[in-house]
């Protein structure tokens, strides 16, 4: 969920606070998943109108809603696999659809140098840190589910988002500012790749 790689503890304890709040209405954590893709949906929308301002609120409100899932399956009992597993997919096309937005923003390139090559690699950071875990557990390599949790790195989707929103909050004081911390992002994103790599070889099986 949102922020759990900076404060695990911290970030358990509100998630259970929201789930208290949100299990009162009468959806079950999975459409709950699904809502939080809307506010992504319609900022997609405003980045193509070049709306910058109004995809940057919404995009940060379906980074809020994606604390509510997990609450409410916690709240409820109905923590699930599956769960997770759409809960994590969500997370791709929350970031998907900020981050193909933010490339067609950048378009033409005069507007802000580079920032639509930097989107897209970015992107592709983005899923090579979540592949790098995941295909490790798929070959068998990490099998143990608390080791493959100790599989983090300086950039995950917490970090990554704040990181995203930084920049897009910079373009409104200098676009070439938003242009660097795009470019610093894909550095750390590339660290991150190798960060979990280094890991998975430490925690090996073979």
């Amino acid at each position: 969920m949102a922020m759990k790689s900076l404060f695990p503890d911290l970030s358990k304890r509100i998630g259970i606070k929201i789930g208290i709040i949100f299990a009162q209405v009468p959806l079950s954590p999975n459409k709950w998943t699904i809502i939080s893709l809307l506010p992504a949906i319609a900022g997609l929308y405003f980045l193509l109108q070049h709306e910058l301002a109004y995809a940057l609120g919404l995009f940060v409100l379906a980074a809020a809603m994606d604390a509510i899932d997990g609450g409410v399956a916690r709240v409820m009992g109905r923590v699930t696999n599956y769960g997770a597993y759409l809960d994590g997919m969500a997370d791709r096309f929350v970031e998907a659809a900020l981050l193909f937005g933010l490339m067609i923003f950048g378009y033409p390139a005069w507007l802000v140098p580079g920032w639509m090559w930097l989107s897209g690699m970015l992107f592709f950071g983005t899923t090579m840190t979540t592949f790098s875990r995941a295909y490790a557990d798929h070959r068998k390599v990490v099998t143990d589910p608390e080791q493959l949790t100790k599989i983090g790195g300086i950039l995950e989707r917490a970090e990554r988002l704040i990181l995203i929103f930084a920049s897009m909050v910079l373009f409104f004081v200098q676009p070439i500012y938003a242009t660097y911390v795009m470019a610093f992002g894909v550095f750390l994103a590339a660290i991150t790749v190798l960060q979990r790599m280094w890991a998975v070889r430490r925690l090996r099986k073979d």
